[in-house]
Order: structure tokens, then sequence, then C-alpha cells
């Protein structure tokens, strides 16, 4: 069996209906906190129990009989975030699990200046300590976070943000299909995947042009000194913590964390990955 965590997330449940055009319903199961968010998916066969990263007899029983187990990684920064994938990493031990897959960033380091890269880099020296098979998707960086950069820009045309570096944005979609084939061939990758990326780097100058050409209007591309972007955050209700945490994306991609350009997403997709510009046109289309 199958079972993948998060089930009822942006991500996870992507990888769940790809993994469902794969494998009977009866292979695969899923780990949420509310199962009652899950129901349609206990309804057409899935196994559904409920697993909280805070409660790790829950976990093992969400676990049982997993061949391969899909972690996705936790939204939270930090030591609260590592000791969340730490509980659930001990679980899955415990319940014997056969693989675990983790859904990691491509920048993971232990130096990175993106404090969640970090974390993913801590969370692989925890997979690699259990000495069971192991995979570390290395996601590219969510095109997801881009679009939620630009939706000032949508109605000022401005994108006024910090310095930036290029950067591989990659959509969730062809990130869950991937990872469903990489569930559904069991050991193609050991360790670290390659970066799984979109096709092209891109700074938010080039994100301008590609706006511009897909809404038929002009936008411009405005410098904010990270001082004055932070001022401005947090005068807006913008929790400091956050507003830093967004300030090290920037920083990050200007030091070159996520402009690796991969073609391993294609080749498990077997199509060209959604580039930008169509992300954009799709999502402002809604």
């Amino acid at each position: 069996m199958i079972i993948v965590t998060g089930a009822t997330g942006k991500l996870g449940r992507r990888i769940v209906e790809h993994l469902l055009e794969r494998v009977p319903a009866e292979r695969v199961g899923v780990s949420v906190r509310d199962p009652r968010k899950a129901q349609d998916l206990a309804d057409r066969g899935v196994r559904v129990r409920q697993g909280s990263f805070d409660d790790p007899a829950s976990l093992v029983h969400a676990f049982e009989g997993a061949e391969q187990l899909l972690l996705v990684s936790l939204d939270r920064t930090g030591e609260e975030c590592v000791a969340g994938h730490r509980t659930a990493i001990d679980a899955a031990v415990k319940a014997g699990v056969g693989r675990i897959l983790y859904t990691s960033q491509m920048g993971a380091a232990h130096d990175s200046l993106f404090q969640p890269c970090c974390d993913h880099a801590r969370t692989e020296d925890l997979l690699r300590a259990t000495g069971l098979p192991w995979t570390s998707l290395r996601n590219g960086f969510y095109a997801a976070s881009a679009l939620q950069f630009l939706e000032p820009a949508r109605h000022s045309g401005d994108i006024a943000l910090p310095a930036d570096g290029p950067v591989t944005w990659t959509g969730h979609d062809d990130l869950a299909e991937a990872t469903a084939a990489i569930l559904t061939d069991e050991g193609r990758f050991e360790g670290p995947t390659p970066p799984l990326t979109g096709p092209a780097a891109l700074d938010f100058a080039a994100v301008a042009e590609l706006a511009a050409k897909a809404e038929g209007r002009p936008f411009t591309r405005t410098v904010v000194p990270d001082d004055a972007f932070r001022e401005q955050a947090v005068a807006h209700g913008a929790p400091a913590a956050m507003v830093d945490l967004m300030l090290s994306i920037f920083a990050a991609a200007r030091g070159g964390e996520f402009n690796a350009v991969d073609p391993t997403l294609a080749e498990l997709i077997g199509r060209e990955p959604a580039g930008f510009r169509a992300l954009l046109e799709r999502t402002w289309a809604e």
C-alpha cells in the first residue's frame, strides 16, 4: 500500500488524484488530520485514517501496512518543522514502512539563506539515519509563491518587490503527477532526486514581460530595498516573522539557490512542464 500524508492539502490532494489514475484505490491510503475532509476519497475506496504530526501513536496507526510512505513536508519552519518530521519518520520506522519518500525542495542545504531549505536538509539527514530506503523529491520552487507575490501587480501593473534572481518556478500539478509516477515505479530514485523543475529560470523582470504578453498591457518592475519592503509590509499588518521569511526567499534567489533547470520532471511526466506564463494565465483567468 502507498500512504500519503497531507492528502487534503494543495499538493497532497493532487498526488492522490494522480495515484488513483495509476493504481487501484485499495492500494492507496491517506493520513489526514481531519478524516471528514477526505470522505470523498473514502467513498472511492481509499483507506482514510486520522494521523497528526503531534500524536505519534496516531501516525503509527495511519502508516500501518505502508510499502511506501509519502511524507508531504509540513507548513512550518525551524525546529517546529523538523520536530514534526522527526515524529513522522520515527512513526514510519515503528510501523515497518518499506520506503519513505519526502517532498523536499531544489535548494535544500544546511547553509541556505531560506529557512525551509535548511529544514529540508535536516529532514533528509533524519531519513538517511533510519537505514531505510528513502527518496527525497527535490521539487522546484512552487510557482504559487510567485503568483502570490504578483497579486498586487495584477491591479497596479507594477511588480514592486525586493531585488531577486532567477527562480525555476514550477507548477503543483506537474510535481504531483511526477510524484505519482515515482511512487508507482518504486526505487527509481535513491536519496535526493535531481531538481524537479519547470522549463526556465526567471527573475521578476522577465516575469513582468510575460505578464505583459499574457494580459496585453504593460507591467513594470520596481526594485524595493529590503528594509523598505519590510517596513511597508509590517505597516500593512503582516507579521514581522512572515515578512522576514519572505525576504529570505529573495536573498536566496539573489544567491542563485533556485536557478537550476533540469529535464527530469519533463521525463517523468512525458511532456514539457507548464511554463510560468501558462500558470499565470490559468490563475488570473479564475
